[in-house]
């Protein structure tokens, strides 16, 4: 590396979004209070493993299916939300609910109901087997899920009218483009921009820092949607971009020749993780630096 001071940059919106603060926080909360009582969830609270690391430490069992929650026990809803017939299973087997489903994904639900009632066959833009966009999906029948703008071609036939929904994280482009192909099959297009605001903020930036860094690092697991696709729109920016889970996996030869480092996070990633990621970019350029936010 050639001297002088590097500045490392970091996002104003990187990190937790409101719904994955609220969910983390009400899973703690209700570990904490549950008094000896079970408390299960069907998968993960997020997409992080040191968040699932946590959680788990304070006494939150994730399970597979519902068949195998205790009765006497709480079952926790997660931020990604869940169909109708996960609740009505779950009172049905007299588990108590405690519901972290993201408010804003709720919203997303009640959007796709309203359009369902109205009459509009649904498409939903969002990752197959994403575990928000099932929890979509199962809120109205034969609602169709299409990830690329190739898909659209797939289905099969023509549209008169049809409503359009978007997973709360998707990239932007990618429905842009997917609208456009459906423009050829239909005739009314109901579209209902369901990406949240935090997602929009996050990718606002990806879409900037990339440009105005020598180095661009996306903290956040690889298992988190959001932030795969930060890495993706960064490192079509700027090839010298780089996704780590946490300060492990660092590199020094990375920050080679860098002035400046790009320091961006996903929505599930704790602040905590970020703060040891800065610390240890810090530690690897080993000559001066400043930390700007």
């Amino acid at each position: 590396m050639r001297g002088g001071r590097v500045k490392i940059n970091v996002a104003r919106n990187a990190g937790f979004c409101s719904g994955v603060k609220r969910a983390i926080d009400m899973a703690l909360e209700t570990a904490a209070v549950a008094k000896g009582r079970p408390v299960q969830m069907l998968g993960h609270i997020v997409h992080n493993e040191r968040v699932v690391e946590q959680i788990d430490r304070a006494g939150v069992k994730v399970i597979d299916s519902i068949e195998k929650a205790d009765p006497s026990g709480i079952l926790l809803i997660r931020a990604h939300g869940t169909g109708p017939e996960t609740y009505a299973e779950a009172k049905a087997r007299g588990l108590e609910i405690v519901d972290a489903t993201c408010p804003l994904v709720k919203d997303i639900h009640e959007k796709v109901r309203e359009l369902h009632e109205a009459g509009y066959p649904l498409v939903i833009i969002g990752d197959h087997g994403h575990d928000e966009v099932k929890g979509i999906a199962a809120q109205v029948p034969e609602a169709v899920v299409v990830s690329r703008p190739d898909e659209v071609a797939t289905l099969g036939r023509h549209f008169r009218r049809v409503g359009v929904v978007v997973q709360s994280t998707q990239n932007v482009d990618n429905v842009k483009a997917i609208v456009a192909e459906l423009i050829s099959l239909c005739i009314e297009i109901h579209f209902v921009n369901t990406i949240c605001y935090p997602t929009t903020k996050h990718q606002r930036d990806i879409r900037t820092m990339p440009l105005e860094n020598d180095v661009m690092i996306v903290v956040g697991s690889f298992t988190s949607a959001n932030t795969k696709r930060m890495t993706e729109i960064s490192a079509g920016l700027n090839p010298r971009t780089h996704q780590v889970t946490d300060v492990r996996d660092l590199r020094a030869e990375w920050f080679e020749g860098a002035e400046t480092v790009g320091v961006h996070a996903g929505a599930s990633t704790p602040d905590f993780v970020i703060g040891e990621v800065v610390e240890g970019i810090w530690a690897l350029v080993g000559r001066s630096c400043e930390v700007a936010e």
